[in-house]
């Protein structure tokens, strides 16, 4: 093994370049292993975002050798071809600067696609029963574990070609209040989901359950919304 890593890092907002650095190979070292080494020994006005560093908040999610891949959980050993390693931002959301990205725009689609609980009970009701064994939450339970990387989004193909696109992750979020039996917005949502940058613009690549750290897949929970759409089109009755 090599004593250096060759990596190319992308510096700057949306017109920037990416800028070559070395750093030395470590065992068991990770991508945002490798970004850390820069910022705290090379190159301190290097921007990027980490928080947990375990695979539980997402933030570090940044594109690495073209992948949107979770750099904590990334191993330099398998991605460094040639021993080399390039890191950008993710793709299809706009670059703050360095490796930051502006995710506003992701979680401003999650409320678009109505992915907010909307409650039917109040504090004087008594809990409401959910069947755990029931179609609803065994559905809602499939898609339900998303931690909103923005790594599915970065992924899509779709979003690329159309920046209105809900996207995966906030109509994976809609399909899991879909099958909540509590929610009272269904109507809202379902409307939401339904227009042009909804449900039905998904081409189905599956570029997003692919690339799910959490193999959650949205492309089912997408196929779920198209479903029920269609049942409302046809004179149905909502899930």
């Amino acid at each position: 093994m090599s004593d250096a890593l060759r990596v190319r890092v992308w510096r700057g907002g949306e017109d920037g370049r990416f800028e070559a650095f070395e750093v030395p190979r470590r065992e068991s070292q990770t991508v945002l292993d490798v970004v850390t080494y820069i910022q705290r020994t090379l190159d301190p006005t290097l921007a990027y975002r980490f928080a947990c560093r375990v695979g539980m908040c997402g933030s570090c999610a940044m594109t690495v050798n073209g992948r949107p891949r979770w750099t904590c959980r990334t191993h330099v050993d398998r991605v460094a071809e040639g021993g080399e390693v390039e890191i950008a931002p993710l793709r299809n959301l706009p670059v703050v600067r360095d490796l930051v990205a502006d995710m506003s725009e992701f979680f401003d689609k999650w409320a678009k696609a109505k992915g907010q609980f909307a409650p039917t009970r109040t504090r004087a009701d008594g809990f409401a029963v959910v069947k755990p064994d029931s179609r609803e939450r065994r559905e809602a339970d499939a898609g339900i574990e998303c931690i909103g990387c923005g790594v599915c989004y970065s992924a899509c193909d779709v979003v690329t070609w159309n920046r209105d696109y809900l996207g995966p992750a906030a109509l994976n979020r809609a399909w899991t209040l879909v099958n909540d039996s509590r929610d009272g917005g269904q109507a809202a949502r379902l409307a939401a989901v339904s227009g042009d940058a909804g449900c039905h613009s998904c081409h189905t690549h599956m570029s997003c359950t692919e690339h799910c750290p959490k193999q959650i897949s949205p492309t089912r929970s997408i196929a779920g919304l198209k479903r029920a759409t269609l049942r409302i089109a046809l004179g149905g009755e909502e899930p």
